[in-house]
């Protein structure tokens, strides 16, 4: 998300960064600059405007002018004043209340509400430590009740039956008599979604949220549709007391559009971000992260919270043992970093959360480097666990059915046993005193091309 923003805005502000002076000159010609990159990424006009507004009062005042960096202090505001629109702060679920908490979802069809109810369930349940129960009170859709049964075994919750006979209040609050008794600390409820916003749909969701009672009525939208993601909230919001919103796709928007307009149209937070296909990529919305990320300078804390959540702990224990005792490094501890890396999004996902890597992540031709990266795996798969633990045994005869196995060519299984080799090389660094300094210097052999190394990983 926001690629093409960050692009454009990191352009726009180097520009001005090193100024030693700012004038109302040289700011008008910036300020121009980010409005469009703002309505290309479209955001809501009216939001545009507020937003270059602030920005341009801020930097013309006593604020810039006094400072020793005045072109630093102009991108400050600039971040300052993304967080502002955004949110300020993270809006947390608000579950304080006698269980069970009932967490309500709406939205239009196709916004990806049940799974977002699916990876809801999983976030709370993991990371919250939630006894959860999930029903779906979709009666026009039969389907989406037998997919969130499925979802809710994915991820280990409870589901709470329902037919399409049933009426949706009926559901509703025989799944709240079902928590109370079973002693479920929260339930979400899925609703009905249309294709548009309809008069019977706002009246049954209106009646279904009096009987209820949510602590939490969240409004699920789909982030690729822009500006109409905010619009269709605050249409939502004029019948329906929403308390927060989900923004779904946001790995397939390149613009960000929604998520600077949401909370300035509705003046509801957002609370969560869909970053993928797989019910564990669901992450709490942290407004300051997002303006950073947006100028190119990193998410450092949520990739720090990925790794905590995503590594296996134990695994990586292991391996750091192993390593220091100067074990050595085999294909197999090769190919089990190379999975903790794609279980953390892959490493085109971790670099755009890293400062200044932002450009750099299109330099390195993303979904080629990932398919490279999977081709590793394969490579790996296709060898014999005695190859795999004694890599220097491969010969030509050994290549040849490796790569016959693998689908590849004999010099992409020389590429990957020289990477090997180089990663090898500083793991036994690493398990010597002066083990960091080698250690940093070596990854900078590594990096791939374009990104300050000689080009460890493969070329596709």
């Amino acid at each position: 998300m926001f690629d093409n923003l960050t692009e454009r805005l990191t352009q726009t502000l180097r520009s001005v960064t090193g100024q030693a002076k700012l004038t109302e000159d040289n700011i008008k010609g910036t300020l121009r600059e980010v409005r469009m990159a703002l309505l290309e990424a479209d955001v809501a006009l009216p939001v545009v405007k507020a937003f270059i507004n602030s920005v341009k009062e801020r930097a013309v005042g006593q604020e810039v002018s006094k400072s020793l960096s005045p072109g630093q202090v102009f991108v400050k505001i600039v971040n300052e004043e993304l967080v502002k629109v955004m949110g300020e702060a993270n809006a947390e679920l608000d579950l304080a209340t006698q269980p069970p908490a009932v967490l309500m979802m709406a939205g239009l069809q196709g916004a990806g509400k049940t799974t977002s109810v699916a990876k809801l369930a999983r976030y709370l349940k993991e990371r919250k430590k939630k006894k959860v129960l999930v029903v779906s009170a979709d009666i026009y859709r039969p389907a989406a009740i037998r997919q969130l049964e499925t979802l809710a075994g994915e991820v280990g919750v409870e589901f709470f039956p329902s037919t399409a006979e049933q009426d949706p209040v009926d559901i509703a609050e025989a799944a709240i008599q079902h928590a109370r008794i079973k002693a479920f600390d929260i339930l979400i409820v899925d609703t009905a979604g249309r294709l548009h916003v309809d008069e019977d749909m706002m009246q049954e969701i209106k009646r279904l949220h009096a009987s209820v009672k949510p602590v939490e009525t969240l409004f699920v939208v789909d982030s690729m549709t822009g500006q109409d993601a905010a619009n269709t909230a605050r249409a939502f919001n004029e019948v329906l007391p929403l308390t927060g919103v989900i923004l779904t796709k946001t790995d397939g928007d390149a613009r960000g559009g929604a998520a600077l307009s949401v909370r300035h149209i509705t003046g509801k937070p957002i609370k969560f971000l869909g970053v993928g296909e797989k019910t564990d990529a669901l992450e709490p919305f942290h407004p300051d992260r997002v303006a950073s990320r947006i100028l190119g300078m990193g998410d450092v804390l949520s990739l720090i919270e990925e790794a905590e959540h995503k590594i296996d702990k134990a695994k990586a224990e292991k391996f750091a043992k192993k390593i220091t005792k100067g074990k050595g490094f085999d294909l197999e501890d090769f190919r089990e970093q190379i999975q903790q890396m794609h279980n953390m999004g892959g490493m085109m996902s971790m670099l755009e959360k890293l400062p200044g890597m932002g450009q750099m992540v299109q330099a390195a031709q993303a979904a080629q480097a990932e398919k490279g990266i999977q081709q590793m795996v394969t490579i790996i798969n296709s060898m014999t666990p005695h190859e795999r633990r004694n890599p220097d045994v491969i010969s030509g005869s050994r290549k040849r059915r490796i790569a016959m196995g693998s689908g590849t060519q004999i010099q992409d299984v020389n590429r990957l046993l020289k990477q090997h080799k180089q990663m090898a090389k500083m793991m036994k660094k690493f398990g010597s005193k002066s083990g960091m300094a080698k250690l940093a210097r070596g990854m900078k052999g590594m990096m791939p091309p374009g990104m300050g190394g000689g080009g460890g990983f493969p070329r596709f």
